[in-house]
């Protein structure tokens, strides 16, 4: 998706295929039926109080049994907010910063 990254939309072309197999580790999260509040921020959360916000939600990711499907879940697709598998958007951009980006071979 051309400039997902820029304008804050996952990119779901990289989302797996709707299959329940691909899903099903969300059927384990220790967040299923909390708020989602306490994962995706609101547009005036800000300083302290967003970072008390996610301090809560990782506390609930560390004793989550799929934290690790999730964080791959979020990393994979690019997931442009809230907390994923125990980390930040920051967290998250940091991450996919640093990993080699792809070079492209031209065949012709």
């Amino acid at each position: 998706m051309l400039g997902a990254e820029l304008v804050g939309v996952a990119d779901i072309s990289r989302l797996p295929r709707p299959l329940a197999q691909s899903w099903h580790w969300q059927e384990s999260a220790a967040c299923r039926g909390l708020d989602g509040g306490m994962f995706f921020h609101p547009e005036s959360d800000r300083g302290l109080t967003r970072l008390h916000r996610e301090d809560q939600a990782k506390l609930v990711c560390e004793d989550c049994p799929v934290i690790t499907a999730c964080r791959d879940h979020a990393l994979s697709v690019r997931e442009p907010y809230g907390v994923w598998g125990g980390l930040s958007e920051g967290e998250r951009a940091l991450i996919l910063r640093s990993r080699p980006r792809p070079t492209l071979t031209v065949v012709g």
